[in-house]
C-alpha cells in the first residue's frame, strides 16, 4: 500500500482557466446585447417623439402668441441623439465622441428684437 506521486497531466490547468475566463465573459456579453436591445428601443421611441413632434407642428396655431415651441429645433436635437446612439451602436473609432451640446430652450419669442425695434 504505497503511496504513488503521480502527477495528473498538465493540460487540464489551462483548460480550466479557459473555462472561467470564458464565464466571466458571459455577463459581459449579454450585457453588451441587453444595451444594444435597449438602445434600439430608445431609438424607435425617439423616431415615435419625432413623429409626434410633426404632427404637433402641422397642427399648431398658425397665429403666434407670444412664445412659440420651436419644433425645427426639437427635431434637430432628436436628430442628433438619433446619430449619437448609431455612432456608438457602430462606431469608427474606439470611444464615440460628441462635443456639441444639445441646443435646448425651445421657447422662442416673436417681440421684435432690438435691432428690428429701432428700424
Amino acid at each position: 500500500m504505497g503511496q504513488s506521486n503521480r502527477r495528473a497531466p498538465a493540460w487540464p490547468l489551462p483548460a480550466v482557466l479557459l473555462a472561467v475566463s470564458l464565464s466571466a465573459l458571459q455577463p459581459a456579453i449579454a450585457d453588451d446585447a441587453l444595451e444594444r436591445e435597449q438602445l434600439a428601443a430608445l431609438t424607435r421611441q425617439l423616431n415615435l417623439i419625432d413623429h409626434l413632434a410633426e404632427h404637433a407642428a402641422g397642427t399648431a396655431p398658425q397665429e403666434r402668441a407670444r412664445y412659440h415651441f420651436d419644433y425645427t429645433r426639437l427635431h434637430q436635437d432628436i436628430e442628433r441623439i438619433r446619430a449619437g446612439i448609431h455612432d456608438y451602436l457602430t462606431p469608427q473609432r474606439a470611444q464615440p465622441r460628441d462635443p456639441v451640446d444639445l441646443l435646448g430652450d425651445y421657447r422662442q419669442s416673436n417681440r421684435p428684437s432690438d435691432e428690428e425695434a429701432t428700424q
